[in-house]
């Protein structure tokens, strides 16, 4: 991790290198006059910028029409987005930032992080409605991104506009299905807050956006045969149909669970021991559980033999897919934390073991070192798991330090 001294010099050169080389920028041409401190990006976008924008703005230019919450409503990035909100609040809670997504103009749509990050990001309009396109915010990380398709990293002074010296930002571009570049995910937080990790962060958040367009969690109108019912049960409890939150008991939870693990359903006695175990329950008891399940779910639970008949979206299962494909990036993504974590029922117990193993195995198995550190974060005991982090670390990996720091605590 870089020291404040280190930052700090940093960011002087960096003000030294804008106040040498900005008054006499008016052109590419003048750019002979920047010297290495600056990249040939930064430099270029510098010169492109002051033909539109003055470094002294204060704040960003609000869009045109000022409907960026309608357009959200109807971005192809909302549903994945939306998806990933849990984890991309988590990351900007613990490492003090700001996340932002934009749609491919450069406008943002969408924001969170901590009250106080919030509050100094919307002095300058970071802020949905915000336009942050190079030419109406000079270069900056998310103007980058646009324009060149690629991650970018904007420090200090490396800003235009001298309103944002005082941050940092890491930016990665959002590719639909085919190729397109239809908006950036950007963390950004105060410059003494730089961490060489925080552009990894951002590369695989923006990944898994991805990765939700290409699996049709867009936002865009889902085909006929698409579920209409998406389960959550992985370090939490949740079951939404058509837009709607179910409002289920804690044992319609585990029976909606065990039914989406096993597609080819359960005879009654092996359901109610799944459920029960060996306490004396009555067949009546059961079925008034399915039935309360049943309408619930519009009918489609099968009365024999207890299956689900219509498709149904589950975090567990598609855990399990990505597993058994070989995706050990996915599936550590989709897993939240255990199954249904409260429950007592011995399927339900089962289960939940039988996932755990399966994720740490892949991670011990896995050759990239990020899926040890990501499982890490959920196992801080696990010294194996944190010996295998170190194992495919390089000598010069500042990440050591991470699984280092998690190994003597096990100590």
């Amino acid at each position: 991790m870089p020291r404040s001294g280190d930052l700090a010099q940093r960011r002087a050169t960096l003000e030294d290198e804008w106040s040498r080389v900005i008054p006499g920028l008016s052109s590419p041409g003048s750019l002979r006059r920047a010297g290495r401190v600056l990249s040939r990006e930064v430099a270029d976008s510098w010169a492109r910028s002051l033909a539109s924008v003055d470094p002294a703005r204060t704040h960003a230019p609000e869009s045109s029409d000022g409907a960026a919450h309608h357009r959200w409503n109807g971005s192809p990035l909302r549903g994945p987005v939306d998806g990933l909100a849990d984890e991309l609040r988590s990351v900007a809670d613990d490492a003090g930032f700001v996340t932002a997504v934009t749609d491919a103009s450069g406008t943002i749509l969408w924001t969170c992080g901590g009250r106080t990050m919030r509050r100094r990001a919307e002095r300058v309009n970071f802020a949905p409605g915000g336009r942050w396109d190079e030419e109406a915010m000079g270069t900056n990380a998310l103007s980058l991104a646009l324009r060149t398709g690629r991650p970018s990293t904007v420090f200090s002074a490396e800003h235009l506009v001298t309103a944002l010296h005082g941050w940092v930002c890491y930016c990665a571009p959002l590719h639909g299905p085919d190729g397109r570049v239809l908006g950036v995910l950007d963390l950004s937080t105060t410059w003494d807050r730089s961490h060489p990790l925080a552009m990894a962060t951002v590369r695989g958040l923006a990944s898994a956006v991805e990765a939700g367009l290409r699996t049709g969690t867009s936002g865009a109108p889902l085909p006929a045969d698409a579920p209409a019912l998406r389960l959550t049960c992985l370090g939490a409890e949740d079951a939404v149909r058509a837009g709607a939150r179910l409002r289920l008991r804690p044992r319609q939870l585990e029976i909606l669970t065990l039914l989406a693990l096993e597609p080819e359903g359960y005879a009654p006695e092996q359901l109610r021991a799944s459920l029960y175990g060996d306490r004396p329950v009555t067949a009546s008891t059961l079925k008034a559980e399915i039935s309360h399940l049943r309408r619930a779910l519009g009918g489609t639970v099968a009365t024999r033999r207890y299956a689900l008949t219509a498709p149904v979206s589950c975090d567990a299962v598609d855990v399990l897919r990505a597993l058994r494909s070989g995706d050990t990036g996915t599936a550590l993504r989709l897993y939240r934390g255990p199954l249904l974590p409260r429950s007592q029922a011995p399927g339900i117990e089962e289960w939940r073991t039988c996932l755990e193993v399966a994720v740490r195995e892949a991670v011990l198995t896995s050759d990239r070192p990020e899926h040890a550190l990501r499982y890490g974060e959920r196992a801080p005991y696990d010294t194996e798991v944190h010996r295998h982090a170190l194992r495919l670390l390089d000598a010069g990996d500042a990440r050591r330090a991470i699984a280092t720091g998690r190994l003597a605590s096990t100590a």
